[in-house]
């Protein structure tokens, strides 16, 4: 398989309840570590808003020609546990979006 020129990038957002920011944070971290063992995995920013500590953003990025190619490489038991959690930890369901890169700076 060849890897794409440009790689997947993802933006998720996910609003944690207040009460379960440690165990969301502790899964998340976990998650991560996982993530990055992956052969397409790229990298992964967690980042929070600096108005709401209950609001984070995971930005991600892979080598996989398509969401398509991507959701078919996903079915893993440690992400199976991971989104079996998210209802008790999150205020609601995750917003995630897929971009497309247009200019990189450094």
């Amino acid at each position: 398989m060849s890897l794409p020129d440009v790689p997947l990038v993802f933006l998720v957002r996910l609003q944690v309840k207040p009460e379960r920011l440690q165990d969301w944070l502790d899964a998340v971290h976990a998650l991560i570590d996982r993530m990055a063992e992956e052969p397409a995995f790229v990298s992964c920013d967690l980042l929070r808003d600096a108005q709401d500590p209950t609001v984070f953003m995971l930005y991600e990025h892979w080598n996989e020609a398509s969401v398509e190619d991507f959701l078919a490489n996903q079915s893993t038991d440690y992400r199976a546990a991971y989104d079996a959690l998210l209802p008790e930890l999150l205020q609601g369901p995750r917003q995630p979006q897929v971009l497309e890169p247009v200019q990189h700076w450094s």
